[in-house]
């Protein structure tokens, strides 16, 4: 254990500021990666290393923990440890492999996901390995009703998020350069189906784990995403104008935003 309870609730609340700040900034700067790859941010490197380099300090970090922790083995923190390493090795270092062209991220933003996911699994396994009450996280919260419906939840946004990129990577055959507009899975319904599995993925683990800290990752999820997902609908609206206004798609929630 690094911090008290008493601290560790102020550095939640800490990054819940920071998180509503990057939400507002988000609406007005552009996170220039992807396809809002942009030279204001400064130099860039390959998206592959720079997706592993950037994903990797939060499975490190949790794995460290667990490791350290006399908890390693109960059994529901030992599942949580697991769901979330599950979503995390995918992301740290099978997507950047899947990932197609040679796009290139600039190193600020690299930097930037590399210290909030470093925090994040911090936050995450202090809670659930040293700080939760030894008496919560027993073998009998796998029979809770937080348990059963997070879960359910979580894998449910995984599939979404998942099939999502899916669809993404697949828009074109090998040697067309032409865009296109995705359509299939939850892109029916809004433009950044792979931006609102995240967000129930990751609501799903704060409710399975039924923790502040879970909490406090979503709000930094929906404060990174949301914003994004405006830019990328306002980018689809005016490319692809025409298939668009018939068919009244949302930003990230569906039929909501």
């Amino acid at each position: 254990m690094l911090l008290t309870l008493s601290q560790f609730n102020s550095f939640l609340t800490i990054m819940v500021a920071i998180a509503v700040i990057v939400f507002i900034a988000l609406y007005f700067v552009e996170a220039g990666y992807g396809k809002m790859i942009s030279s204001k941010w400064g130099p860039a490197i390959n998206n592959k290393v720079a997706w592993v380099l950037m994903e990797c300090p939060v499975f490190i970090v949790l794995l460290y923990m667990w490791m350290q922790s006399d908890r390693q083995w109960n059994a529901a923190p030992f599942i949580f440890f697991l769901l979330f390493e599950l979503h995390y090795f995918q992301r740290s270092f099978i997507f950047p492999i899947i990932l197609k062209g040679k796009s290139k991220m600039p190193i600020a933003i690299m930097a930037m996901g590399m210290v909030f996911n470093t925090l994040n699994g911090f936050m995450q396994g202090e809670w659930i390995f040293y700080l939760s009450p030894e008496d919560m996280y027993t073998a009998e919260w796998l029979a809770t009703p937080q348990f059963i419906l997070g879960t359910l939840i979580f894998f449910a946004g995984m599939a979404i998020n998942l099939h999502s990129d899916h669809v993404i990577r697949n828009l074109r055959k090998p040697g067309d350069t032409k865009h296109y507009l995705p359509k299939k899975g939850m892109y029916r319904y809004v433009t950044s189906a792979n931006y609102f599995g995240e967000i129930v993925e990751w609501t799903g683990f704060a409710i399975l784990t039924w923790s502040m800290s879970g909490v406090v990752f979503v709000i930094w999820t929906m404060a990174n995403l949301v914003p994004r997902a405006n830019s990328i609908y306002k980018k689809y609206k005016v490319e692809f104008k025409d298939e668009f206004d018939e068919k009244k798609l949302k930003r990230v929630f569906p039929r909501i935003y």
